[in-house]
């Protein structure tokens, strides 16, 4: 399908995407008429920018249900966030929802260089969180045998990884890395394993962190890019033999780029918000949804028709600004993973002994690490987001295993500049 034909094809889809949320969604019937707008006014692709935005708030003002389209015995699955700042986000999936999610999800797993009769080591948490069950329909759809071991318990999967043997495994880098290291405590050789491909996503990650797990482990590691709100892992995905960012999945959703600050919608190449909106989804259409995602629209490398993503470099909301400065976790993972004796695991820590907000860095040393290239390392660390980030911060190196490790999504920044003194 060439490019015009794809955008010929968006159009019609977006044109009944938009009709059928305003016609079945009561939060989408207002705000389409609060912002003086009818689906009839949707006419190009460039007239989707005259709809109004929807967020997370939309979606917790409307807990549980008010976003569904369909009747309730149309909802073949319900996913949810976990409301750990607040009402959580649900989501609902007709049948032929989830049909289009495995097969955007095989696509995904088959970019990045998973084949059809591997087993497939799924350790992306289950539950209402959408990753685990996401990516294992998608891996059982490429036609791969899955081990369904969810997250967490990083002893019993070392110990099903040697007794299986599978070809690849899903889960979030920073659990992949976990993983390794338990390997190494535990005497094994990470580079022996059986696993080949690591499909990896749910949390942002630097291609610092890429090469950390594919010479540790003597595999190709992929993105793979989704979201609760939108459709769960598979809008996008990453292909092993460019490994240049995910190709988004056209075909069942439009991408936009705005300004985070001036929501003005930014042409291809700049660097800003990412936005969806579905354009075959039946129980949950979503229009203009705001992901809080930073990165750029790219042109497409190895399917030239659709357009790639650059990698996630953080959150909107995960935006630390220290003193005036604008920093992101994954800023500090790029520069850590440059310095010799540094390892990937680092905490920060926010406060306001003062008045004035101070930035600690704990971070892990390596194994082989010795106390003169621990000094070395604290120093140069600081002297490098000094020269790149513009911030002052303290470097805390503290011994290996000392930070808590993830089972899943890594909780990297602890902000305590609020909190009383204990």
């Amino acid at each position: 399908m060439s490019r015009d034909e794809l955008e010929a094809l968006q159009l019609q889809r977006l044109q009944h995407s938009v009709q059928y949320a305003y016609d079945r969604v009561p939060m989408y019937t207002k705000k389409f008429d609060d912002a003086g707008v009818k689906p009839s006014d949707l006419k190009s692709l460039e007239d989707l920018q005259k709809f109004p935005y929807t967020t997370k708030e939309d979606l917790r003002q409307t807990y549980p249900f008010g976003m569904f389209a369909v009747p309730q015995h149309e909802v073949a699955r319900i996913h949810a966030s976990s409301g750990t700042t607040g009402r959580p986000t649900v989501v609902g999936y007709t049948k032929g929802d989830l049909e289009n999610w495995a097969t955007m999800g095989a696509r995904s797993l088959r970019a990045s260089g998973v084949k059809p009769g591997w087993k497939v080591h799924n350790a992306y948490g289950y539950g209402l969180f959408t990753g685990g069950l996401g990516a294992h329909s998608a891996a059982e759809k490429l036609g791969c045998t899955v081990i369904p071991m969810s997250g967490g318990q990083t002893q019993r999967q070392l110990q099903l990884i040697q007794d299986f043997e599978p070809d690849a495994i899903l889960c979030t880098p920073t659990y992949l890395l976990t993983i390794m290291d338990a390997m190494v405590q535990a005497g094994m050789d990470p580079r022996a394993t059986s696993i080949k491909v690591a499909v990896l996503g749910a949390e942002p990650w630097t291609e610092e962190m890429r090469h950390e797990l594919e010479v540790g482990m003597d595999i190709d590691a992929c993105d793979i890019y989704g979201l609760s709100e939108v459709m769960g892992p598979g809008v996008a995905g990453e292909c092993v033999d460019s490994k240049d960012g995910c190709t988004i999945w056209e075909d069942h959703f439009r991408p936009e780029i705005i300004d985070p600050i001036t929501d003005a919608v930014l042409p291809d190449g700049q660097h800003g918000e990412l936005v969806f909106t579905s354009l075959t989804k039946e129980a949950m259409p979503i229009i203009r949804y705001r992901t809080r995602d930073l990165t750029r629209l790219l042109p497409g490398t190895t399917r030239p028709s659709m357009r790639r993503m650059g990698r996630i470099s953080g959150r909107s909301d995960d935006m630390i600004i220290l003193r005036g400065v604008n920093l992101f976790p994954t800023q500090i993972e790029e520069i850590a993973l440059r310095v010799p004796g540094l390892s990937p695991h680092f905490q920060l820590e926010l406060t306001r002994p003062k008045r004035m907000d101070e930035l600690a860095v704990r971070i892990e040393r390596r194994e082989e690490a010795t106390s003169d290239d621990v000094a070395s390392a604290g120093v140069e660390l600081a002297r490098l987001i000094k020269i790149h980030i513009g911030s002052t911060c303290r470097i805390d190196v503290v011994e290996p295993g000392t930070l808590e490790r993830s089972n899943g999504k890594l909780k990297r920044i602890y902000d305590l500049r609020d909190k009383p003194a204990v």
